[in-house]
């Protein structure tokens, strides 16, 4: 099979590899639409240990299944595979299993490829008037919804009536602000540096989208959702937010700095920090792109998977202007 394939610091290669076998309880899947997520840019930037190269990158897919009773079944991939017997996974909290794998982590490989291999649990059927393109914006929109459904409870007013800001305008950030908007949220501003993306975010996306300079700085948001996670962007959650307010911390942008613990403890400032997603949220999310209860979702860009070198050496020079690029193999 072709596969895009991460070989070294900020090297990508197109080459043929061996066809994944599916295991016992595993569905072998044609890929159809895959997407570049920032953790796959810190495996290319030499970010991410737990990323060695060689290793096929990508985990943002959905595709056809090609083998078993299944065949022809129209899935997007869940990929986050877990034991479903320790505590996390019994109830409910899959995503905090201490076993738990990713599609594009040793020992997985990822779906920078033409086929990949899943447990069958972990695949949600696509519906036929639903698109490939749409169907894989599920995970990474998937954990934007987990983390509006973690703020909930701590929040001290009605999510309708709380002010929010989001910290960084990519896909995770743009889909934690649809995710906001779709539970009935209204006050909700995206924080982007990059003139170009922010710019297609309030033309394509439908979101209100303003620099940094922008940032409200009178203490008034209920919740700041860091998407970046650097120390600049907590820095700048720890300011902004309000008395009481609430910080939800999804970047894994830098591990250390920014945060203001003296102000936060002073001022009962809640942070909360989020992975992923649950199997729950993964399936409430797909399930919200089917009803169409997250807008159009016409905005990724789409380039060819043999393309993939190109768009990573795009997005490190800040020359995308689309939240998302989903790669297509050749074969769609």
């Amino acid at each position: 099979m072709k596969s895009l394939v991460y070989t070294g610091k900020r090297r990508l290669e197109y080459i043929d590899m061996p066809d994944p076998i599916a295991a016992d309880g595993e569905a072998l899947i044609r890929v159809a639409s895959v997407g570049i997520c920032g953790s796959d840019m810190h495996a290319y930037l030499g970010h991410d240990e737990r990323r060695p190269a060689p290793l096929i990158l990508g985990h943002e897919a959905a595709g056809t299944v090609v083998s078993g009773l299944d065949a022809g079944r129209r899935v997007i991939i869940n990929p986050l595979v877990t034991c479903m017997i320790c505590p996390a996974c019994r109830t409910g909290r899959e995503n905090l299993c201490p076993e738990r794998q990713i599609i594009s982590m040793p020992p997985r490989e990822g779906a920078f490829a033409d086929l990949v291999t899943m447990p069958e649990r972990n695949l949600v059927t696509i519906p036929d008037h639903v698109s490939f393109d749409h169907a894989a914006l599920a995970e990474p929109i998937a954990c934007g919804w987990h983390a509006v459904k973690l703020a909930g409870p701590v929040l001290k007013r009605p999510l309708p009536e709380a002010n929010i800001v989001v910290l960084g305008g990519g896909a995770i950030g743009v889909g934690a602000a649809l995710s906001a908007k779709c539970m009935g949220a209204s006050s909700i501003t995206v924080i982007e540096a990059n003139d170009l993306r922010r710019n297609y975010i309030n033309d394509r996306v439908g979101m209100f989208a303003v620099p940094p300079a922008e940032m409200p700085d009178d203490r008034s948001i209920d919740l700041v959702i860091d998407a970046v996670g650097i120390e600049a962007t907590r820095q700048t959650a720890s300011r902004c937010v309000m008395p009481g307010g609430v910080i939800v911390h999804i970047g894994l942008g830098q591990a250390e700095g920014g945060l203001d613990i003296r102000r936060m403890t002073l001022q009962e400032i809640t942070f909360v920090g989020t992975y992923t997603y649950t199997m729950k949220d993964f399936r409430e999310t797909a399930e919200a792109i089917f009803a169409g209860a997250l807008g159009p979702l016409d905005w990724p860009e789409q380039r060819s998977l043999e393309d993939g070198a190109n768009a990573f050496a795009n997005l490190v020079g800040g020359k995308v202007a689309s939240p998302k690029i989903l790669l297509k193999p050749s074969q769609f």
